[in-house]
């Protein structure tokens, strides 16, 4: 029943402003219509006085003009208003649309949650991503041992264009089945046979590195972590020389210059192993990279956003203010093009109340700020807002963890700025009781105002070819007449002269 009723509304806001301004614009119809009539009447008087009949091209526009001068100027006004509305209604939900998507896109982003912080970045680098929920963490974290790869290169060094033989490489990488590369006289050189090995992608990086007399060396590296050790086993072709590249089991041709081992730190207390230097799974949203051994204790902790969050709010009022300014001058009871859609109104009212809309759970004996007001946000008497900058700071003193809540996204929070403004937006767009609704009344409205222009146009088309008709067949009788008056004078005359 109330979407009904908020739709018959909308419908009859449009009709209403329309009646209101074509009143207001009666007495310029008026005026157009006696200009006209004016024009038209001095038109005639000149054409009768003149020695060739009546001057259609002047006297028919004039009489036609004078004719639809009211009908043309009502509907014109009409138009003119009609597309004011749909412009301010156009800009007003869009502009809202706009400010409802960056709240909700900078909520999302993480910027404003608790953020993991390290006493000691350059052993302990740490990343938040959004959800995390970090309020009051507190850990201590050890750096026992750094994650490593094996690396393993050849004793000796090779003609960078030479062949190194020909067969098969069999790569086997920790636990996982190993892996066959084939190596023919085209893939020997040094170049070639590392090329050949990555592009098998068996978890074994293969690289060239060449020394000061320009021979090379071949360099092979694994991925970090205990169980990505590797082992290379030659098989020879054609042309001996592959199994110089074997690696592990007593292999005499490469050298292992670092082996694969686990990543040890103690968080809490609890020791634990990791593949990677860089730790995601430890804290929820938070990736932890260890650079360096510690040797005391690192603190890791959550710290509030107070800077950003006191950014936020002065950005949020400044731009609310500039959505208000805009939807007030709209609605303005004087001058206002959508002064009588109660859409416009239902808007501009909500946004009115947003200072004083609960934004996290509680009543009012539970300690902390729920409302933009308790912030330091006041409504002024236009709905614009203003901040109390001693009061928001106090807030974020005392409560940051309870005004971080205030602004979450709104799938973390329904209650939050960011779910109410996304309602705000809804008051904006909704097809059903919202400017979408007013919008599309209006946008027909123009239609059938446009229809009436069209058929105005061609009514008066049609009126001015008969006048012309009609006034073509008397602009003859008259110049007959006045042929006859002109015989009639000279006969007088010359009858006057002869006597």
């Amino acid at each position: 029943m109330t979407t009904v009723s908020s739709t018959t509304s909308s419908t009859t806001s449009s009709t209403t402003a329309t009646s209101t301004t074509s009143k207001s614009t009666s007495s310029t119809s008026t005026s157009a219509t006696a200009n006209a009539t004016k024009t038209a009447a001095q038109a005639l008087f000149t054409s009768l006085q003149t020695g060739s009949g009546v001057d259609l091209s002047t006297l028919v526009p004039s009489l036609i003009e004078a004719q639809f001068a009211a009908k043309t100027a009502a509907l014109k006004a009409k138009a003119d208003t009609l597309s004011a509305q749909i412009s301010d209604i156009s800009s007003i939900r869009s502009s809202i649309t706009d400010f409802a998507s960056a709240l909700a896109s900078l909520a999302q982003g993480g910027t404003l949650a608790t953020q993991a912080t390290s006493s000691d970045p350059s052993s302990l680098s740490v990343t938040t991503a959004a959800g995390a929920k970090l309020a009051g963490m507190s850990k201590s974290i050890s750096i026992n041992a750094l994650a490593t790869a094996q690396v393993s290169s050849t004793k000796s060094s090779f003609s960078s264009t030479a062949s190194l033989g020909t067969g098969s490489l069999s790569i086997k990488v920790g636990s996982n089945d190993a892996v066959s590369i084939t190596i023919d006289s085209s893939d020997s050189t040094p170049s070639a046979l590392a090329a050949k090995i990555n592009a098998a992608n068996t978890g074994v990086k293969a690289s060239v590195i060449t020394d000061s007399g320009g021979n090379a060396y071949l360099s092979f590296t694994g991925a970090t972590g205990k169980d990505n050790s590797f082992t290379i086993t030659a098989t020879e072709g054609d042309t001996a020389g592959l199994s110089r590249l074997n690696v592990g089991n007593n292999a005499s041709g490469t050298t292992t210059n670092s082996t694969a081992a686990n990543a040890s730190i103690t968080m809490d207390g609890v020791t634990v192993e990791r593949a990677s230097n860089t730790i995601t799974d430890l804290i929820p949203n938070v990736s932890m990279t260890l650079s360096a051994v510690t040797s005391k204790p690192i603190a890791l902790t959550g710290t509030s956003p107070s800077s950003a969050l006191s950014t936020v709010v002065t950005n949020f009022v400044s731009t609310f203010n500039d959505n208000m300014n805009a939807l007030n001058k709209a609605i303005d009871p004087i001058n206002g093009d959508l002064r009588s859609d109660p859409a416009a109104r239902a808007l501009a009212q909500k946004m009115r109340t947003l200072t004083t809309t609960k934004l996290v759970p509680g009543d009012s004996s539970t300690a902390g700020p729920k409302t933009l007001a308790d912030l330091g946000v006041k409504t002024e008497k236009d709905g614009t807002l203003s901040v109390d900058s001693v009061r928001l700071s106090k807030a974020l003193a005392q409560y940051p963890d309870i005004v971080e809540k205030m602004f979450q996204a709104s799938g973390d929070n329904v209650m939050g700025l960011s779910a109410q403004m996304n309602s705000v937006q809804m008051s904006a767009t909704s097809s059903v009781y919202g400017l979408t609704a007013s919008y599309n009344n209006l946008s027909k409205q123009q239609s059938d105002n446009s229809d009436a222009q069209s058929k105005l146009s061609d009514t008066r088309q049609t009126a001015s070819d008969a006048m012309t008709q009609r006034f073509a067949a008397m602009n003859s009788r008259v110049s007959a007449y006045k042929s006859v008056q002109s015989f009639m004078d000279q006969q007088v005359k010359m009858w006057t002269k002869s006597n």
